[in-house]
């Protein structure tokens, strides 16, 4: 059987060992993920086009003051009862 002793110091040379390969690995992945920060570029979305602006306003696609007087009603009514 083994002395106290010397399984004191097969547990220190585990802890030891695995610690160091773990510092090592996390050495590892902070240096590679920097490299291939630098290497790929951020992805830039690419701008909207704005759209071309119609100046004539057409009567048939108006919306109607009675429609937008009941949507307006209508989120006033949710807005107060929402809020209790």
């Amino acid at each position: 059987m083994d002395t106290i002793g010397s399984q004191l110091i097969d547990a220190a040379t585990l802890m030891l060992t695995g610690m160091s390969v773990v510092f090592i690995f996390l050495t590892i992945l902070v240096y590679l993920v920097r490299l291939m920060s630098k290497l790929v570029p951020e992805e830039v979305p690419e701008p909207i086009a704005s759209p071309v602006q119609n100046n004539k306003v057409q009567s048939s696609s108006a919306v109607s003051p009675q429609v937008v007087a009941a949507i307006s009603a209508a989120v006033h009514q949710y807005r107060t009862s929402a809020a209790k």
